[in-house]
This record gives structure tokens, sequence and C-alpha cells, in this order.
């Protein structure tokens, strides 16, 4: 798999804060991630990045925060939200200026919920219209928080832990459910002055970080589609190699597991603090369940493809609390009951979540992505199970996390 974009972003990040040079060894090309790599260039990050065909990793020569500096033009986010609401978290420790911006689906996506936290740490960052892109960011000698984040996010969170390594005083995140908890790892491992505790994290402000050597493991999220694809497609299996099955991310897992699938764990490892392991799937009767509760956050990006599994599962598949995926790339509650249904799937669109009754003869159709790379992906695993072809508008969204999935899903194809 392409390297882990939540990894590689927060590698980016804090290796440019860091002092030293930070070695990065599978970095993905992504378009999200480069969108990172771009804007830190304009803050000043001396970063060499051979590209993704050379096998000589990325290097981040960081100089520590002084070493970045107010950036001449818009920092452009792209369509990533991992970035925009990262580097202002970061931007609002450094004391100058800056707007962040991206494409018009990451404009539409709220960001209320950084510029809140911010501002109580004593940045100023106005949105249009209070609450969207683009973020006008004036930072600023910060000071501690103890903040509740009211929605369960990692993004929102790590923006907060970034901003407080530059602040004075102790700055405490509490969740109401347990995120992705990648920042804190790399944090740990650079040397800053962190601590962990159920449902809390605590940061003192003004450790100096140092600079490592970072492997990204293979991405679950991309990792997802090749396991139910071989899940729902007879006689299938498939070994996916190096892929990071952190606890926080591993949702996925656990819940096909729950459906009856036939997935295992091969070769586990630690890899730069990261837990990693080969994961297999083979061709699996499956059944419906109930997806809810603390597990959204563990599998949030991961739900149109369950979407896809359920619909070959025998009963019912009800998702509930996530109403997160309404503020996705798209409002994938809505499309997801849109784009399914239109191939033959039997879905009920609700509040915050779907029910699926399977299983069902998939149809062939043409589908939209709505721009959304995981739309896009899901429906291309959709169509190896339809009756006739699926044709899917948009497709060359998937370049945001995956550039190679087709080709690589193609080779599946043909066993080779």
């Amino acid at each position: 798999m392409p390297g882990d974009k939540s990894i590689a972003h927060r590698a980016l990040l804090l290796g440019a804060m860091a002092e030293g040079t930070t070695v990065v060894t599978g970095f993905p090309p992504s378009e999200d991630c480069l969108a990172t790599l771009r804007c830190l260039q304009a803050l000043g990050a001396d970063i060499v990045f051979p590209g993704p065909a050379c096998s000589e990793p990325l290097q981040i020569r960081g100089q520590g925060p002084s070493g970045l500096r107010e950036p001449e033009d818009v920092l452009y986010a792209a369509n990533s939200g991992t970035a925009l609401r990262l580097l202002s978290g970061l931007v609002a420790g450094l004391g100058f200026y800056a707007v962040l911006s991206g494409d018009s689906s990451l404009r539409r996506r709220p960001m209320r919920r950084i510029i809140e936290p911010l501002t109580l740490m004593g940045a100023t960052v106005l949105g249009r219209g209070g609450q969207f892109a683009p973020l006008a960011v004036q930072g600023a000698h910060l000071r501690g928080i103890d903040y509740t984040l009211p929605v369960a996010s990692a993004q929102v969170k790590s923006a907060i832990l970034l901003a407080g390594l530059l602040a004075e005083g102790e700055t405490v995140v509490r969740e109401p459910e347990s995120t992705r908890d990648h920042t804190e790892r790399m944090l740990l491992a650079m040397g800053a002055r962190l601590t962990r505790e159920p449902g809390l994290v605590r940061l003192c402000g003004g450790a100096p970080l140092r600079a490592l050597h970072i492997s990204v493991p293979g991405d679950i999220s991309s990792a997802a589609f090749f396991l139910v694809a071989a899940i729902i497609t007879r006689g299938s299996e498939v070994v996916i190699r190096g892929v990071g099955v952190n606890p926080t991310r591993s949702g996925v897992l656990d819940v096909l597991r729950e459906m009856g699938a036939d997935v295992w764990l091969e070769n586990q490892r630690e890899v730069a603090g990261e837990p990693v392991a080969d994961i297999g799937a083979r061709s699996s009767h499956l059944h419906g369940v109930r997806i809810g509760g603390s597990l959204i956050p563990r599998l949030i990006d991961e739900l149109p493809i369950l979407a896809v599994a359920a619909t070959q599962a025998e009963g019912q598949t009800v998702v509930a609390g996530a109403a997160e995926l309404r503020v996705k790339e798209t409002d994938r509650i809505t499309a997801i009951a849109s784009e399914l249904t239109h191939l033959g799937a039997r879905v009920q669109e609700g509040q915050d979540g779907f029910v699926i009754e399977g299983p069902t003869a998939l149809r062939g159709g043409r589908v939209r992505s709505y721009g959304d790379h995981r739309m896009a992906m899901s429906a291309a695993v959709a169509g190896l199970v339809a009756s006739g072809e699926v044709t899917i508008e948009g497709e060359e969204c998937v370049a945001v996390s995956y550039p190679g999935f087709f080709s690589d899903l193609r080779r599946l194809q043909e066993g080779t």
C-alpha cells in the first residue's frame, strides 16, 4: 500500500518544527500529502523530496520553529482537511500572518472547530462566514488551555497540540471518544513533554523537538478497499504487506471479523513506534452488523467501503452516530445511499448514518464520485460483483490518496 497519509502529514509538520534532519521513508505521493509539503516549503521549510519514482527517502532539514517564515502567498491545502487544520495550528504559534485555503470541496468543510480553540489560546483566526476557509491566521504568543472536543476529531486534537508546542504552560485536550493517536506517538518519539491518560492528552510547551528517522507504514484506509474486494469476490484471497494496524485506526478489521469475514494478521511488529502487520483476507459469507458508538472514530474513513461489503451481507447492517460523514469531502451519507441505490442496493438514509438490507445482486450503471476519492474507489470495488459494467464519473479524484489504485486493482483482478 502507499504510505499512511495521516502519518506522512505529521512527519512533514513535526519534522519542519524539529531541529536536525528528519528522514522519511515510504512517503506517499498522494495529492493530500504533497499539498502539505508545498505549504511547508512556502513557509520556508527545507524539504528534499526526490519524487515517487526514486528510492531515496524524503528529508526535512529542520531548524526548529525559528526556521519558518511568513508566507508570501496563500497556503493552498488543495482537498486536504488534515493539511488545512494542522497547518492552522502550527501557524497560530509562530507570530506571523498567513492565509490558508483549498479547493471548492475543502472550502465547504467546517473550520469553526479549530477556530474556537486556537482563538482561546490567543491567536486571531478569521474565516469566511465565521467558519469556512479561506482562514486568515495571525499568530501570537499562545497560552495553554484545557479544552474538551465537542466532536471526536484527530485533526482538531492535532491542531491544538501543534499550537501547544509553542504555547506557554500546559495544553490539555479531552476527547469524547478516542481518535487516531499518530500525533501523540510522534511527539513522544521526538522528545515532546507529553503524557496520555484515558480520554485526554497533556502537553507542556517549549520543549524542542529532535529529528527522527520515520518509516511510514502502509495505509490501512487504502488497504480496506482490497480487503473488501477479496472478501466479496468469490474465490479470492489477498495478503497486503506492511500495513499500519494502530488500534485507533483498525476498527475496519474488527467490523469485518464481526461480519464473518476471514481476515487475519501476519508478521506483527512495531516500526518507528507504530504497530505494523501483513493483513490477509479471503472470500467469505457475511452477515449484517450494527456499527456505532466508540467504533465510529476508528473507521470513519472506511464506512463507504464497509457499505459496499454490507450490500453482500445477509441481513441488516446499521450505521449510526456517524454524522461526521456529512462534512467529509462530500456528504458521504447521501452519496453512499444515492450511488449504491443506483446500483441496485437497498439503502435507507438516516440523519447520522444509514441502513443496508442485504444481500443484493448489484447491477451495472453510471455512478458519481462527487470528487471524493473514497467514493470512487468504493464504486470500483462494487463493480467487481455487479452484473454489468460500472462507470465512475470523476474517477481522477483517487489521486488525492492513491494515484495507483486502478492499476493495482486491475493487476489483482488479473492475478499478477
